[in-house]
C-alpha cells in the first residue's frame, strides 16, 4: 500500500521508517510547515534529516500531501478538542478521494465520530483507528472480535504518564509535583501535562471504546472525569495500608462513561505499574477478556498504525470498517 502520512512527530516518523518492514511505500509525509512527495516512494531518511536540521520535512505546502498519491492516509497529527481540527478535515479530503484512513489522532473519532462514520459511508475507503485506544495494545480489534453487541463493558488503565505518577507515588513515597517533574525529565510526560493528569486523554479514549460498541453518538462532553492532579501521597499509603492501591480507570458501561481515580487491590488486573496499559472487556460469552501493552510510544504506536493499513490490504481498501 501506498501510504501518505500526516503528522512527523513522534508517532508519524515511526510510521515512515518502518513502514517498508510491513511491505509499505511511503509517498508522502508532511509536518505543519511542509511536505514532500513521491509517487514512486519519498526518500524517508532525507526527509527526517531535512526535519532534524532544518525544521520542516520538505518544501511544499502541508495540504499538497492530501493530493498525492496513496491507497492510504495516516493522520497523525496532535489530537485537539472541539472541532477535532485539522485531523477531521486531513480524513474527509482522503475519503471524498475515496482513499482509506488510518488515525493516530484521537479527535476525529471522539469529538465527530459521527460526522466522520457519514462520510466514511459514501467513500469507497474505509477509516481505522486502533492507534488512538492503549497505543500497542489491539483494543479495537478485540473489540471487533468479540463483536460489540457481545461486550457489556470495558474498563482500563489508559494513560501512562498518570500511571507511571501513581506507581512512583506509592512506591517511592514522594509527592506529586516530585514525580511529575521526574517523568517530564523522562520525557513520560509532557511539558503541559495538563492532558494526561487531568483524565482528558483517559476520557478520550473511553469515548472511542464507548463510540465503537455504540456504533457512535458520544463525544467527550458526555464523559465525567476525575483525574490526578494535586493528588495527596498519603491516600496512596492508607490504600497500601489494607493492600490496595489507586489506579486512573476509564469505564464504560450502558449508562456512562467515567474517569477516575479508583481504588484496586495491589494484585488485581488493573493494578499495572509504570507506563503499562490495560484494558478488560466485559463479555457476554467469554468471560472478561484481559488485554495490556505499552500503551504510548513512536514504535509502539506505528505498530497499530501499519496493523490497521494490513487489515486495509486484506480487504483490498473496500467497505466501511470502525
Amino acid at each position: 500500500m501506498k501510504l501518505a502520512i500526516m503528522g512527523a512527530g513522534a508517532v508519524g516518523r515511526s510510521v515512515a521508517q518502518i513502514a517498508p518492514e510491513y511491505g509499505h511505500t511511503v509517498t508522502a509525509i508532511a509536518d505543519s510547515t511542509g511536505s514532500v512527495q513521491d509517487p514512486d516512494g519519498i526518500d524517508v531518511n532525507q526527509a527526517l534529516t531535512m526535519k532534524r536540521n532544518d525544521g520542516t520535512v520538505g518544501s511544499e505546502a502541508p495540504e499538497a500531501l492530501l493530493e498525492a498519491d496513496y491507497d492510504v492516509l495516516v493522520e497523525a497529527t496532535p489530537t485537539t478538542l472541539g472541532d477535532a481540527e485539522p485531523g477531521y478535515s486531513n480524513a474527509v479530503a482522503a475519503l471524498e478521494r475515496d482513499r482509506n484512513v488510518v488515525l493516530a489522532n484521537k479527535g476525529p473519532v471522539a469529538e465527530r465520530y459521527n460526522d466522520l462514520m457519514d462520510v466514511a459511508s459514501e467513500s469507497e475507503g474505509a477509516v481505522r483507528f486502533e492507534a488512538t485506544v492503549g497505543g500497542a495494545i489491539p483494543a479495537i480489534a478485540t473489540a471487533e472480535g468479540v463483536g460489540p453487541e457481545h461486550i457489556s463493558a470495558a474498563r482500563g488503565v489508559l494513560n501512562g504518564t498518570a500511571n507511571f505518577v501513581l506507581t512512583r507515588m506509592q512506591t517511592e513515597g514522594l509527592a506529586y509535583e516530585h514525580v511529575l517533574a521526574e517523568a517530564q525529565d523522562l520525557g513520560v510526560a509532557e511539558p503541559d501535562p495538563s492532558f494526561d493528569v487531568e483524565g482528558t486523554d483517559a476520557a478520550l479514549k473511553g469515548i472511542i471504546l464507548a463510540n465503537v460498541l455504540d456504533d457512535g453518538g458520544h463525544e467527550l462532553a458526555d464523559a465525567k472525569i476525575e483525574g490526578i492532579k494535586d493528588f495527596p501521597a498519603n491516600a496512596l499509603e492508607v490504600a497500601a495500608e489494607d493492600g490496595m492501591t489507586i489506579r486512573l480507570i476509564a469505564e464504560v458501561t450502558a449508562d456512562e462513561v467515567r474517569v477516575s481515580p479508583r481504588l484496586v487491590p495491589e494484585n488485581d488486573t488493573l493494578a499495572v505499574t509504570g507506563t503499562m496499559n490495560i484494558l478488560q472487556f466485559d463479555t457476554e460469552h467469554a468471560g472478561q477478556l484481559n488485554i495490556s501493552g505499552r500503551g504510548a510510544g513512536g514504535p509502539e504506536t506505528a505498530s497499530a498504525v501499519l496493523a490497521d493499513v494490513d487489515r486495509l490490504s486484506c480487504k483490498s481498501g473496500s467497505g466501511r470498517s470502525s
